[in-house]
Parts: C-alpha cells; sequence; structure tokens
C-alpha cells in the first residue's frame, strides 16, 4: 500500500464554484473555507501524517485589494469557527511561508493556532499562507551559503541535507499532490517536495471537492505503482 505520510492540495476553484451559484467569489472563498475543515477531519480519520493546503500564494497579492482583504479575513473564520474540532481531533497546526508579509492580526490569528495545538499529534495540518515554492527554495540556500561562510558546516550538501534547511523538513516529501478546479499546473508549490510524487488532478471546484470525493483521489493513487525511478519486480 502507497504511504500517507504526506498529502498536499492546491485548493482551486472557489472563484468559479461561487459564479457558478451566482454568487461572489467571496461566496466561493468562504465555502471553501468550510471545506478545509472537512478534508481535514476526513485526511486525519484515513491516517494522513500531514495535509497541506496552499491558502494563499505569494502571487495572489495581485488579486484585487478588496478579494485580499475578504481572503485575510478568513483565517480568523476558520479558526474560530473549527479549532476547539481540531483540538478535540487531536491535530496540530503548522504554517509554512512568510510571516513577515501578512498583516499582523492574521500573523497573530496562526501564532494563537499554532501554540494551541503545538502538543497534538495525530495530523500536522500545514497552510501555506503568502508560500511561494521558489522563496522557500532561495531562503534554504541562503541559509546553508551563510553556515558554510561563517564555518558553521563544510561545503557539503546534499539532497537529502538541502530538505532540513526548508520550513517544510518536518513533513518530508509529499506522496501525493492533488489539485482540484480542472487546471493541470503546480502554482509554484513544493516544487522540490514533489519531485517524486503522484499527481491527481480533478475536475471538481475546491468547494465541491467533498470527503468522499477525496476517499476516491486515495484509491485511485492506491492503484498506481510508485517505482522511484527504479523497475517493477
Amino acid at each position: 500500500m502507497n504511504p500517507l505520510n504526506h498529502i498536499a492540495i492546491i485548493m482551486d476553484g472557489n472563484g468559479r464554484y461561487a459564479k457558478q451559484q451566482g454568487k461572489p467569489r467571496t461566496y466561493g472563498h468562504f465555502k471553501g473555507t468550510e471545506n478545509a475543515r472537512n478534508i481535514a477531519i476526513e485526511a486525519k480519520e484515513l491516517g494522513v501524517k500531514t495535509l497541506t493546503l496552499y491558502a494563499f500564494s505569494s502571487e495572489n497579492w495581485k488579486r484585487p485589494k478588496s478579494e485580499i482583504d475578504y481572503l485575510m479575513g478568513l483565517p480568523k473564520v476558520f479558526f474560530q469557527s473549527y479549532l476547539k474540532e481540531l483540538m478535540e481531533k487531536n491535530i496540530r497546526i503548522k504554517m509554512i511561508g512568510s510571516f513577515a508579509g501578512l498583516p499582523k492580526g492574521v500573523s497573530d490569528i496562526f501564532q494563537a493556532a499554532i501554540d494551541e495545538t503545538k502538543n497534538n499529534t495525530a495530523m500536522d495540518l500545514v497552510f501555506a499562507m503568502n508560500y511561494g515554492s521558489q522563496n522557500e527554495i532561495v531562503e534554504a540556500v541562503k541559509s546553508y551559503t551563510r553556515e558554510v561562510v561563517n564555518k558553521k558546516r563544510g561545503n557539503d550538501l546534499d539532497a537529502a541535507g538541502f530538505f532540513d534547511y526548508f520550513q517544510s523538513r518536518s513533513a518530508g516529501a509529499v506522496d501525493l499532490l492533488i489539485r482540484t478546479g480542472g487546471d493541470q499546473r503546480i502554482s509554484n508549490f513544493l516544487l522540490w517536495q514533489i519531485a517524486y510524487a503522484e499527481l491527481i488532478f480533478v475536475k471538481d471546484y475546491w468547494p465541491d471537492f467533498t470527503p468522499e470525493r477525496f476517499r476516491q483521489t486515495i484509491v485511485q493513487y492506491q492503484e498506481r505503482e510508485r517505482r522511484y525511478g527504479g523497475l517493477s519486480e
């Protein structure tokens, strides 16, 4: 059976879902926030160790200010609504991305959730906020270079050791990357970590991606043979 150590999801299609419903884009983002809770709970029940959700990319700042302002309010909505339940489910909250680039209220909300759940052990729920994978790789290179220049380590880095410089190092490599919404691209998400991940693109908009559809996607993943560059027996 293929491992379920780390599943990552690009939660795409909120705006198109809202348009389909004849609603403003903010409605789609709100429903998407509700679904983040649904899929997180289902992932925990399926035995996933880490679920990483692409919540807000470093490129999303290009969107209209009104939409960005609404998106920045959703972490408060999410944690006010679901943090108690996540605590009961023994789920730990983490965040990758730049705290510094977020409004202080948003970073404070995340830090409070991280602190409250830090001793939970059933599953890590990681939000990628103000996150871009190319930035993460560049910052990792800078950290390593500083250590070499300051003679804290030798110039002996290998691929496995490079992982230690990532914010997402505790989650390890991604086993399965899912993108909802029908598009088939990675959008600067966990580029290093998905080197040998299985990729599944589904047409469902994120708010329509039910726990049942999530389970079906897991079944599809389990039917695949992962060879990591080798040959089948």
